[in-house]
């Protein structure tokens, strides 16, 4: 029995362990709604200059191409100045050489408050509309109008809310709402609406609210300073603030920033605001813009709004055909025009939907209106320290072995090509057990994965296998 007794005390004690650690461990809590995603310029946070507006070497993501981008700086503070609106800038230079990267990197210096609306040269032929509606949307989707108004606000600090609900349970909930500021104290009543939306707003004793007297929308800035010692309780994410001063009621002016765009569509009888969430906007009459473009001439002139010119980036602009690009002309010398930058790896090319061929596949007559800026090969030591960039954005570990091995292949390739292989060199790293990519996982990917060169001399060797080769069928008789 005694055995028996001995056996059961180790096993209850066991479960009593197994229990408590299993109470203890906290659980691995994954957040599924946000996503992120490494994409192609997502290291990219500002062209890269100092107050001079002279470039570093390396900075914000940005490595060399020193003259481009202190000519991108030139026009990104002009863009700020507002004295480039209606110009339109070209950056030209070949396939991997940052072109793109200079425009993501002028938007990300314009800041939130400046529009930025980037396509590509083909989407314009994709839309369910004419192409110079989509042009026309895309102009006015990169132009902002800042509006001001003014409007009555009660703030204050909230000391005591009073709810009375009915005792029937059915029926208006009445209440009152006391506030206060530094200098005087006022006791508001309040309806169902008002109960309704403190509620929802979480409003409590010793918050420091806003309330708009044309909508009724209640603002919740933050806690009281006089509640700091409450801070343990309300958590690090509670932010405290001054109790207001002065009156409860002020006049306070309000701006909103919106896009030409959106006014179109808001204003627009077929599709009315609802287009906006939907993204099926549709052709918008030439009648509706002019009126829009009076009504906001009219705000300019009384001081109600004034003009944001942001920027229109076109990629890969040599797709356009000659009916965009006299659009494109024509559309610059409005007095409602964003700054229109566009980007083209295309030498001297045809331009679409003619015979005649033209530099960069612009027609001369545009070109003249361009201000070009040149962007160049890297060298070595810039390659190295783009892809040092990389697997660092990737959070890829590579040895310095891998790394000269990276560079030499991005060298003789493309950089493109050498940037791709660093995620998947990654994952056979993981997948022998390593925690540093070495040569060996680089020669692994380069073997499977084929560039650009060595794809073309396989095809050559073997062209015979594949249908519909062009030099099979130039020798084919069709008699």
């Amino acid at each position: 029995m005694t055995i028996k007794k001995k056996l059961f005390e180790i096993i209850c004690l066991l479960l009593f362990l197994h229990v408590k650690m299993t109470a203890t461990k906290v659980p691995e809590v994954r957040d599924i709604t946000r996503i992120e995603r490494i994409g192609a310029h997502s290291h990219i946070r500002g062209l890269g200059l100092d107050d001079a507006l002279e470039p570093r070497q390396v900075c914000q993501g940005m490595v060399g191409q020193l003259a481009a981008r202190r000519a991108a700086g030139i026009i990104l503070e002009m863009i700020k100045d507002g004295h480039i609106a209606g110009r339109a800038v070209l950056i030209a230079g070949q396939p991997g050489t940052g072109k793109t990267a200079i425009a993501m990197g002028i938007a990300q210096s314009l800041g939130q408050d400046t529009p930025f609306t980037a396509i590509a040269g083909s989407e314009i032929f994709s839309l369910e509309m004419s192409k110079t509606e989509a042009l026309s949307q895309a102009f006015r989707k990169a132009i902002g109008v800042r509006i001001k108004e003014e409007t009555e606000i009660i703030e204050g600090e909230v000391v005591e809310i009073q709810i009375d609900r009915p005792a029937t349970g059915t029926g208006t909930k009445v209440g009152k709402l006391t506030l206060k500021t530094t200098e005087m104290e006022t006791i508001y009543d309040l309806g169902s609406k008002m109960i309704e939306s403190l509620s929802k707003e979480r409003v409590q004793a010793g918050d420091v609210i806003t309330i708009d007297k044309a909508t009724g929308k209640i603002n919740k800035l933050g806690r009281s300073f006089t509640r700091a010692r409450d801070y343990d309780a309300m958590g690090a994410q509670t932010q405290f603030v001054q109790c207001p001063e002065g009156e409860l009621q002020k006049r306070k002016e309000v701006v909103h920033t919106v896009s030409l765009h959106e006014i179109d569509v808001i204003n627009s009888r077929t599709q009315g605001f609802l287009a906006l969430f939907s993204g099926d906007t549709g052709e918008i009459k030439s009648e509706v813009r002019e009126q829009i473009n009076a009504k906001v001439s009219e705000w300019r002139e009384e001081g109600k709004a004034e003009i944001i010119p942001g920027v229109l980036f076109i990629d890969e602009v040599h797709m356009l055909d000659m009916e965009c690009f006299s659009f494109l002309n024509r559309a610059l010398e409005s007095d409602l025009s964003p700054v229109l930058i566009m980007a083209t790896n295309r030498g001297i090319t045809r331009i679409r939907g003619t015979n005649y061929q033209s530099p960069h596949g612009i027609p001369i007559d545009l070109l003249d209106r361009l201000i070009i800026i040149a962007t160049s090969p890297y060298s070595e030591k810039e390659t190295r320290q783009i892809l040092k960039i990389r697997y660092e954005e990737e959070d890829v570990e590579l040895s310095e072995e891998a790394l000269t091995v990276l560079t030499r292949i991005g060298l003789e390739t493309s950089l493109r090509y050498a940037i791709q292989l660093i995620s998947t060199a990654g994952v056979v790293c993981r997948k022998r057990g390593g925690t540093e990519v070495q040569v060996e996982d680089i020669k692994r990917v380069y073997s499977l994965f084929l560039d650009e060169s060595r794809s073309s001399q396989y095809m050559k060797e073997y062209q015979d296998s594949f249908l519909f080769n062009e030099t099979q069928a130039a020798q084919m008789d069709t008699s």
